[in-house]
């Protein structure tokens, strides 16, 4: 439900706060006031097209804020939460603003979270129905009247079911076309393939050989000059004359004469004794590896070509003895597929038939529910249109086959109206003119006030082209739609007024001589006020406000006005105290914007 709708520089509002309230709302005021910019606003705020000409002039910028409190709505919920919008309070504020300058840039917000304009669109889509001249609202999508019919028929399940249906089918579909190209891609790669397979196995690739194969290659290759090191090594080591052990055996004797004098250099004993044992290792070592360096040029042949094999095939396949082996046996996998896509192929195919029977199975439900149901829908709305003045209106739910059952069904859904005596019925997004458009829309809310999840309804223009019991007629079925929904209604019948729960009047003044719109939230005398007013009469007038007391009895407009505006426990003469746009609003007060000029 929408509770508060602030305006700041639009068109000629300079600053309001329009408080609404449950049930029905009604805006009134003079031709010219500026009752659809209040509308307008409205569209603003819930994702239409943003122009600088919008802004009122000499200001930088307009803004549009509407605070809504969701109540039970979990599909809104879950959609704020996949955008990463806390709603925990259950209050969303949807915020728009709009730059003067022709070059700059619209901004929106959903509870001070930065969103696209269609990020806004499609939550304010879902919070608010805007029913004016030509508006292609939700009602007016084929989808939508889709899921409206469904939910009327009560067939969601049937609905849902022929989804899941449709999305296995596809599946299955996938699953073979995917099977077949991949088959088809390897017949045709078939010889590559099998060249791939056979070469990167006969190679029989080990990884980590190529380090091992430069090693070996490398040591090979300097075989004579490997064997002169390590016998130059051997011969300083253990040499007849001036060998290192020789050399360092001498230092045992003075060492342990040493030793025997101070005890305390036991140390030195065991260091000598450490390099003595690990020089002899050193020795051992150096001469077993001179020996098993030999000079083969035939190994040296076969570990460079080993290298050159080894180089081709990583180079060929992917940069790496790992990258080449994957190769193959993804090679060897495709080849398998040859094989075996024979038996796969039966077998999707047979899932592909039998998920094709179910989505049938499962359409010819839904059908058969939407069937039944369109012609119900059609002739309950039909039944409406006399009491909205549209006396040779008829309404059709057309269900046209289609070539293809989709993941909606085996049929498109379409709502066509004829108004007038001879014409053919068309869509509903083609009615003519906006007051039929909104009465048709009226007709459609009142039979399906209970299914539609959209909280606000707007309509501007419902009241254009009548008058007398009919808008009376239409302002009873708005207290109607009004029992399962907020509606908010810009009227210029006093009939359609007098039914309202909540009444808003809107006046044009001037600003430092610039024309703005204020608002007031109407109770007791003030609204007979305004009754006796929209009834075409004085409005000060003993009689004018007879009239209006009588209209306001007529029509429930609210407890407690049949006396003040004509009952007991009114408050007579009774305004609600304007208040800044900036100011928050009290709990349950209604307000108005500052008068001007």
């Amino acid at each position: 439900m929408l509770t508060e709708l602030r305006i700041r520089n639009f068109a000629i509002i300079d600053a309001v706060v329009l408080p609404l309230a449950p049930g029905l709302n009604v805006l009134s005021g003079e031709t010219g006031a500026g009752k659809s910019i209040i509308v307008g606003a409205l569209g603003l705020l819930v994702g239409e097209r943003a122009t600088a000409d919008l802004v009122r002039p000499g200001a930088d910028r307009a803004v549009v804020e509407g605070t809504f409190e969701l109540g039970d709505a979990p599909e809104l919920r879950a959609q704020l939460d996949d955008r990463g919008i806390d709603c925990e309070d259950g209050v969303v504020v949807l915020k728009r603003e709009v730059p003067a300058s022709a070059g700059g840039r619209a901004r929106a917000w959903i509870n001070g979270t930065a969103v696209t304009a269609s990020g806004l669109a499609d939550v304010g889509r879902a919070l608010v129905n805007v029913h004016g001249q030509h508006e292609a609202q939700s009602l007016l999508d084929p989808e939508a009247q889709r899921r409206i019919l469904d939910a009327f028929a009560g067939a969601q399940t049937q609905a849902a079911a022929v989804a899941r249906a449709h999305g296995a089918l596809v599946a299955a579909r996938h699953a073979v076309a995917d099977l077949v190209a991949r088959r088809d891609a390897a017949q045709k790669r078939a010889d590559y393939l099998q060249h791939v397979a056979r070469e990167v196995t006969d190679a029989k690739l080990v990884e980590g050989e190529e380090q091992k194969l430069d090693d070996e290659a490398r040591r090979l290759s300097h075989a004579e000059e490997l064997r002169a090191l390590a016998g130059d090594l051997s011969l300083a080591l253990e040499g007849e004359e001036g060998a290192v052990l020789g050399t360092l055996g001498a230092l045992h004797k003075p060492l342990a004469a040493l030793q025997r004098i101070d005890p305390t250099v036991a140390r030195l004993q065991e260091l000598y004794d450490a390099a003595f044992y690990a020089l002899e290792e050193l020795s051992r070592e150096v001469q077993a590896y001179g020996e098993t360096v030999e000079h083969d040029p035939a190994r040296l042949a076969e570990v460079e070509r080993r290298r050159d094999l080894v180089f081709r095939l990583v180079k060929k396949y992917g940069g790496s003895i790992a990258a080449a082996l994957e190769t193959g046996r993804e090679a060897r996998a495709e080849l398998s597929l040859l094989d075996s896509a024979a038996l796969d192929l039966r077998e999707l195919d047979a899932s592909a038939t039998a998920a094709e029977a179910a989505l049938t199975e499962a359409a010819k439900a839904l059908t058969k529910a939407r069937q039944k149901a369109a012609s119900r829908l059609a002739r309950e709305v039909e039944a409406q249109f006399p009491g909205l003045g549209l006396e040779d209106g008829r309404f059709h739910v057309v269900l046209t086959p289609r070539a293809e059952t989709a993941a909606a069904g085996a049929e498109d859904v379409e709502y066509r109206v004829a108004l007038n005596v001879g014409h053919d019925a068309r869509p509903l997004s083609r009615v003519a003119s906006g007051g039929e458009l909104a009465r048709v829309m009226l007709a459609l809310k009142t039979i399906l006030a209970g299914v539609d999840r959209v909280p606000t309804l707007i309509f501007d223009e419902v009241d254009a082209g009548i008058g007398g019991k009919v808008g009376q007629q239409v302002g009873d079925a708005m207290r109607r739609v009004a029992a399962h929904h907020q509606v908010f209604a810009i009227t210029h019948l006093p009939q359609i007024a007098s039914r309202a729960h909540h009444h808003i009047r809107v006046r044009k003044g001037a600003k430092d001589g610039v024309t703005t719109a204020d608002i007031e939230v109407l109770d007791g005398d003030a609204r007979v006020e305004e009754i006796a007013r929209m009834l075409g009469g004085d409005a000060d007038s003993a009689t004018s406000r007879a009239h209006a007391r009588e209209q306001l009895a007529a029509g429930a407009g609210g407890a407690g006005m049949t006396d003040g505006a004509g009952g007991a426990g009114s408050t007579d003469g009774a305004r609600v105290a304007a208040k800044p746009a900036t100011a928050p609003r009290p709990g349950g007060t209604s307000a108005r914007s500052p008068r001007r000029g």
